[in-house]
């Protein structure tokens, strides 16, 4: 089969995007370290905790979520309990499982980051788009995401 190439417009909203994803990231943990010192995936992976009203996550839904992999979620924590933030331990419904728990002292920085990074975001992108466009960026995003996890998991 012949490589179906990119069109003019293809190319620029690709271009777009590529640009999108390699300085966002960028900018996220330059505003994070700013502001809190953690990276911008550290506080992913508080602030998906302290929306539990538990704090408690099982390491591979928490991996799901931050959509990173186990791996990477297993390093960043292991700094984070090195920080006081998190702490695991095993689940009791699945001896198999491990179990992360944000700590008081998580919740506490998290909770103090959590303004000027939605401030920060709000500024970048959010106030930058309309209804529409942030419904059709947030439909774009999590069909891509669904492709990339039928082309990885």
């Amino acid at each position: 089969m012949a490589t179906q190439w990119l069109t003019p417009e293809e190319r620029q909203a690709w271009a777009a995007l590529t640009g999108l994803l390699i300085k966002l990231p960028t900018a996220l943990d330059a505003a994070m370290a700013r502001e809190s010192g953690f990276t911008f995936f550290e506080y992913r992976v508080l602030s998906m905790l302290a929306e539990e009203a538990d704090g408690t996550l099982r390491m591979s839904t928490l991996a799901d979520r931050t959509n990173g992999s186990l791996s990477r979620l297993s390093h960043v924590v292991r700094r984070l309990e090195d920080q006081g933030m998190v702490r695991r331990e095993g689940a009791p419904e699945d001896r198999r499982a491990t179990n992360a728990i944000l700590t008081e002292e998580g919740r506490r920085r998290v909770e103090a980051t959590a303004p000027g990074h939605v401030d920060f975001v709000r500024d970048l992108v959010i106030d930058g788009a309309t209804p529409d466009e942030l419904e059709t960026f947030a439909r774009f995003g999590e069909g891509v995401l669904d492709r990339l996890e039928s082309v990885s998991g």
